[in-house]
């Protein structure tokens, strides 16, 4: 994936004969996936030409044929900005993130979906939940997430 485009999906299980197949991991933006949008696979563009949900899945067709398991994304430049104290997840991969009181624990290799909540997994092996009880202050600026004492104790 170039560095300049962001997942949205993932091309899943086909659906129906057309070549139409579930989208995986799909953006909680819906119209990404309408009839005319357009997605990357594998650095190369595609336009959806056909479009539908079932059971609260999207499903697509797109104008030519992807590998299953191949992940869709759009150029990072046709987001819209993100509102005051937003973020896109992609934003958070890298950052550092320490525990009240600067306790380092390590940085953020990939926000993965989480049944309640998405998940922290930092490159210290730590998973932590995005959850406002956990994660206190995200301050890109600074590159720094701080999160509450209390969360990377075992049980």
């Amino acid at each position: 994936m170039p560095d300049d485009h962001v997942r949205v999906g993932r091309v899943g299980r086909p659906h129906g004969l057309d070549g139409s197949f579930f989208i995986e991991h799909p953006s909680e933006t819906r119209d990404r996936f309408e009839v005319g949008a357009s997605l990357w696979v594998a650095g190369e563009a595609a336009k959806v030409v056909g479009a539908r949900q079932a059971r609260g899945r999207p499903i697509v067709k797109l104008d030519r044929a992807v590998p299953r398991g191949a992940w869709l994304t759009v150029p990072r430049a046709a987001l819209p900005a993100p509102g005051e104290d937003s973020y896109y997840t992609y934003q958070l991969v890298g950052l550092e993130v320490v525990e009240e009181g600067g306790r380092p624990l390590g940085r953020v290799q990939e926000v993965a979906p989480g049944v309640a909540n998405d998940v922290l997994e930092l490159d210290s092996g730590l998973a932590l939940p995005m959850h406002e009880a956990c994660v206190r202050e995200i301050d890109l600026d600074a590159g720094t997430i701080v999160v509450a004492p209390g969360f990377t104790e075992s049980t």
